[in-house]
């Protein structure tokens, strides 16, 4: 009598397999700190604090054409509605400034955001490199 093996599914390759796809992915995901609508080139400051920035936000980006309100491109009029919806004044207003801004233009975020009370104010900048 012959004895019959029994076929068996070897693993294996399938683990190896399941690894390097999991190796791959991780390794072209792209890891975001912070979801910016643009990009800006921040002023640079020899000091100053680590910003602690809290889930629950306000987050303006302005750039030298462009506004962007918590990751969306917004007109000057749209931010202004929309800041004038929110009725919390302690909640905090992320806000970047590209370093070509005009003065008049950042004058006018400054004003819009005294005129809603929204005083929780962050300015955010990028650390200056002492290399």
């Amino acid at each position: 009598m012959r004895r019959r093996e029994s076929l068996t599914l070897d693993m294996t390759p399938l683990v190896d397999v399941v690894f390097l796809l999991l190796i791959f992915f991780l390794v072209t995901s792209v890891f975001k700190k912070e979801e910016l609508a643009l990009l800006l080139n921040l002023p640079s400051v020899e000091s100053g604090q680590k910003a602690h920035i809290p889930s629950r936000k306000i987050e303006i980006e302005l750039g030298v054409n462009k506004i962007a309100l918590n990751g969306q491109v917004v007109t000057m009029e749209e931010l202004e509605v929309a800041l004038a919806a929110k009725k919390e004044s302690k909640i905090p207003v992320i806000v970047r400034i590209d370093q070509s801004v005009s003065y008049g233009r950042v004058a006018k975020i400054l004003a819009l955001l005294e005129k809603e009370k929204l005083e929780n104010l962050s300015l955010i900048t990028k650390a200056k490199n002492n290399h």
